[in-house]
């Protein structure tokens, strides 16, 4: 099979296509044809050597494809051979054929495309399990989203509105606020240009928002113990200011509020497979509506992957990067 591997350590250049064997499914997963593969800050750092797979996953980059089930035990999940799916998977995802567990597979949703479908499971599994989860996010609360103009971020942006909720975003741009206001943002803040933390006490009356998903740390956390309501949550994601952070204990005693995170590529396939049952039972509905949607900003072949990394670490894009295989 057509393959994109990380030849060595580096910038976009070091993926190469390859040719390579064929993946063969074991109990309790299935191979997939694979369609279309969505590109993810993961895989960014994986090539960049700083964030290698898991024991056992595929060296390959690639955290979610949609495309057909060609084999394996698909009956163990309720489907069969030539059903169309996305999934969740730990690498391997930038190739003609891989292995998913079946459990972490769901079927694309009635109106959308394969293209569409594979930018749904790296980040509505990690917006579910972080901000409704994780977060505790209750209807009628409100969440700041960091990156709101990423695939992350255009997903709980959507998902967070449909489920009650109001949402604040910080998008690098001004071009990027309007953005994410149109899928329904309440305030898109240019944090090159404004205060976020002043402008969320500003948008809240003093009050703060209940819930801040983060994924970029570093400096960003003291300042989100600034946004937050008492008794509110932080849910760090990802690192893209640094790992490390100087917090004001003195907020977090007197105001009881919660600093966590997650990452989501090591979990078991048991905890992965619970929340896709939720997926289908939440938020599928929700897409087969037509009341949120994946926003895909560009597709790629599978050969240039370089470039769709390049478009990624440029800041360019609204949403998803598709590879199409």
């Amino acid at each position: 099979m057509r393959a994109v591997e990380i030849s060595q350590p580096g910038g976009p250049e070091v993926l190469v296509p390859v040719e390579r064997p064929r993946p063969e499914a074991g109990a309790g997963e299935v191979l997939i044809k694979v369609s279309a593969a969505g590109v993810n800050r993961p895989d960014v750092a994986q090539r960049k050597g700083s964030y290698p797979p898991p024991p056992g996953a595929s060296d390959l980059p690639g955290l979610e494809v949609a495309g057909e089930i060609v084999g394996g035990d698909a009956a163990a999940g309720g489907f069969s051979v030539g059903d169309k799916v996305c999934a969740l998977i730990a690498g391997g995802g930038y190739a003609e054929y891989c292995v998913a567990p079946v459990e972490q597979c769901l079927p694309i949703p009635a109106g959308l495309s394969e293209i569409e479908a594979a930018g749904l499971p790296e980040t509505y599994f990690t917006v579910w399990s972080n901000v409704f989860d994780r977060g505790a996010l209750k209807a009628g609360e409100t969440l700041l989203v960091h990156g709101g103009a990423s695939g992350i971020g255009t997903t709980a942006i959507q998902l967070a509105r449909a489920m009650g909720n109001t949402v604040y975003a910080t998008v690098g741009s001004d071009e990027r606020a309007r953005a994410v206001e149109a899928l329904g943002a309440a305030r898109g803040i240019n944090y090159k240009t404004e205060d976020f933390v002043e402008v969320v006490r500003e948008a809240t009356g003093g009050v703060g928002v209940n819930v801040i998903l983060d994924m970029v740390a570093g400096d960003y956390i003291n300042r989100d113990l600034k946004c937050l309501a008492d008794d509110g949550r932080i849910v760090i994601i990802a690192l893209l200011g640094g790992a490390r952070s100087e917090i004001d204990a003195n907020q977090v005693l007197r105001r009881r509020l919660t600093v966590t995170g997650s990452t989501l590529r090591p979990r078991p396939v048991a905890f992965k497979g619970a929340i896709a049952q939720s997926l289908r039972q939440h938020v599928w509905p929700l897409l087969e509506q037509g009341r949120i949607k994946p926003i895909v900003h560009a597709t790629f072949p599978l050969e240039q992957a370089s470039a769709a990394h390049a478009m990624m670490e440029a800041g360019e894009n609204i949403g998803k990067i598709i590879l199409t295989v």
